[in-house]
Order: C-alpha cells, then structure tokens, then sequence
C-alpha cells in the first residue's frame, strides 16, 4: 500500500500595515467631514482674528494680537461676558437640578406617567421662535400673564423684557423651562439602567429613598451629568436666536451675551476679525469648562 501524505497550505494572514490602511480606510469619510465643518473653520477662525478688517478698498494685513487687546477696551464685550457667565452660573445648576427631579418623579409608576413625560419633554422640541412668542405674551406689559397674576394680587405691573435688572434673568427663565425637559430623558434612561434589585435590597435593609439616593442612584448617575453639564455648558454659551427674538440685546446691553454680539460685530459691523477673536475667547472658555468638568467629576464616576 501507498501513502499519501497530505500538506496544507499555511494560511496567509493580512499584513500589519494592511489592516491599518483598511482601518483608515473605513473612518476617512467621518474624518474627513470633522476636519471640514470642525477643525478647518477653528483654525481658519483663528487665523482671520491676527488680521485686520478690509475696509475702504484697502485689503487686510497682519496685525498680530491687536483685535484681542482691542476687546480689553470694548465696553460691550467686557458686558456681554459677564452677562453670559452670570447666565451660565444660574441656568446650568437651575436645569439639571429640575431635570433630575423631573426623571425622578417619572421613574416611578404612576397613573399617566406617558402624559406626563410627554408634558416635560415637549418645551425642548418647539423651535425657539415658537417658544420666544409664548413667552413674549407672557412678558407683555399690562396684557401679560405674568402681569395679570401681579393684578390680581393688587401688585404694579412689571416691563419684564424693557428693564435693565429683569431682561437677562427673563431669558433665563425660557432657556431652564426649555432645556430641563431635554436633559430629563438622559437622566430617565440612566435611572433605568440601575438595576433594580439594588433598590430591593435596599428596601430590605430598611433604607430611605434619600439615602438609596445619596448612596446609590446619585454615584452611578454621574456619567450622565458630566455628560449633561457639559451639554448645558455649551448651550448656555451659544444663545443668540432667543436673544435676537426676545430682547436684541437690549435695554442698554443688558441681556447682550457673547455669541449675540459676536454675530452682531460679524453681521451688522462687518468687522470679521474682532468676531473672529471674540470666537476664539468663547471657544477658549469653552474648552476650560469642559477640562475643568472632566477633571473635577469623571474621577468621581462610576462607570457600570
């Protein structure tokens, strides 16, 4: 008898650099619209801030750092900042607080628990314009709600929106009933991701809602509000068409905030370079929030 002895081929496996290529390959069309619409107009932005206007047929030149010094000396600006970090200090806390109460209340089983969650929600998907003229009716002198309730209590009625100590703290008011319904269902969906025989064995040792809540649901809910402040960080910055639509910056610059006067320096002034310097400051303390939050709270959670 004669035996045959079988060979196998030796499987040829992909070359290292191979896989690499196919890698980038696949993520080339997600990097290449990053670079387009996020990282070409940052640099760009930066770039336009060291040059100065062309005005009067005379082209731009370079002018180094002179547009950021000039915002030193810009009364408006120095005004708009502070307004908009008075907004931020108020409204994030304000919104994440009431959004978290808000998913609490709706975790639980109860009768129309799906009206209510439709009620909270609805605010954050009416565009602004719809929402600005709500709350306009509501802030109208003499024929208001907000006004009418005033009467009834025999009080003065209030220009809400045309005094200077009201007008910021009004829009404020829109911006946490609009967003607090947003921020809801992130705290909603994280509430249900807790497993549920944590909150039974809770129970079985005796332990009160608030300290199931302190010790338990609130540690594991962090990702979810270093994800939420964030988000509330951003849009507490990048407020303009509710400004446009309720105020226009006014009375006196009194509710002016930096991206309204940004896109007014840009659009009204034509004065690119000092709101692209401008645009640079906001994306400077934008990305100092988001480190300080990052530092502060993700060592402080915990991820399941």
């Amino acid at each position: 008898m004669t035996s045959t002895i079988l060979t196998v081929a030796p499987v040829r496996r992909p070359r290292l650099w191979s896989m690499q290529l196919y890698g980038y390959l696949l993520i080339l069309p997600a990097l290449s619209f990053l670079l387009l619409f996020t990282h070409y107009p940052a640099v760009a932005t930066v770039w336009e801030s060291l040059f100065s206007a062309a005005r009067n047929g005379r082209p731009a030149h370079f002018v180094g750092l002179d547009n950021y010094l000039a915002l030193l000396d810009d009364d408006i600006f120095i005004q708009s900042l502070w307004n908009n970090l008075l907004y931020a200090l108020i409204t994030i806390p304000l919104a994440v607080t009431l959004a978290l109460l808000m998913a609490l209340a709706v975790n639980r089983h109860m009768r129309a628990n799906a009206l209510v969650r439709t009620a909270f929600f609805i605010p954050s998907l009416l565009p602004m314009i719809a929402i600005a003229n709500l709350w306009l009716f509501f802030y109208t002198p003499q024929l208001g709600l907000l006004n009418k309730l005033l009467a009834l209590f025999s009080l003065p009625a209030i220009n809400w929106l045309g005094e200077p100590g009201s007008a910021l703290y009004c829009l404020m008011a829109v911006s946490v009933w609009r967003e607090a319904g947003f921020f809801m269902i992130f705290y909603l969906a994280a509430l249900q991701q807790i497993d549920p025989r944590l909150s039974e064995a809770a129970q079985i040792e005796g332990a009160s809602r608030r300290y199931f809540f302190r010790r338990v649901q609130w540690p594991l809910l962090m990702p979810t509000t270093l994800f939420v402040l964030i988000n509330a960080s951003m849009n507490a910055f990048r407020i303009v068409d509710q400004v446009i639509a309720m105020t226009n910056g006014g009375p006196n610059n009194s509710s002016s905030l930096l991206l309204f006067y940004i896109y007014r320096t840009a659009f009204s002034f034509w004065d690119m370079p000092a709101a692209a310097a401008m645009t640079v400051v906001l994306l400077v303390i934008l990305a100092a929030i988001a480190l300080l939050k990052f530092n502060l709270l993700d060592k402080r959670a915990h991820y399941q």
